[in-house]
């Protein structure tokens, strides 16, 4: 049987954490499962950080779950960018939660890969080759989107996360 992993999302001060979301819909508020049409971004604004991780919750047959990457397909539209902490290099290790933002966030200044990376670009335990071997958490994925004022409302893209397991 292959691991469970979900991706969990961190929320509000004092930090709320959902398990398993169903989406990562970017938006005007700081909620989980958002829908952007009752939280749209205004063009020249950010909008609230995602705080997210994989959950390991069970290895199943598996001895662990490592090479965790991250990245963004489709287009954002008009001059948006999507920046993130991820990195495949000069990675600052493990991100710790703080209430999310609309604004700029020291660490998370990276574009988004818009194709698969070669190599990991989230890491576990602080280590872009870090192995998780027991249920938990990775490092947070943190990332926003930062339109421009000429940006046009409503684009569609998808964040894709991908994991290796060992048997």
């Amino acid at each position: 049987m292959a691991a469970t992993v979900t991706i969990a999302e961190s929320n509000g001060a004092g930090e709320s954490i959902t398990a398993s979301i169903t989406n990562t819909n970017m938006g005007s508020t700081d909620a989980v499962n958002l829908d952007p049409v009752a939280y749209p971004v205004t063009p020249g604004n950010r909008t609230y950080a995602k705080y997210q991780r994989f959950n390991l919750t069970d290895l199943g047959t598996s001895s662990a779950i490592l090479n965790l990457k991250v990245w963004r397909t489709g287009a954002l539209g008009g001059s948006a960018t999507h920046v993130t902490n991820a990195r495949t290099t000069s990675y600052g290790g493990a991100a710790t939660y703080a209430t999310p933002v609309a604004t700029a966030i020291s660490g998370a200044d990276q574009t988004m890969p818009t194709s698969e990376p070669a190599s990991a670009n989230l890491g576990i335990g602080g280590d872009l080759t870090g192995t998780s071997t027991a249920t938990g958490y990775s490092d947070y994925l943190i990332h926003q989107i930062v339109t421009d004022a000429g940006d046009v409302i409503g684009s569609t893209s998808t964040l894709n996360y991908q994991y290796d397991e060992v048997a």
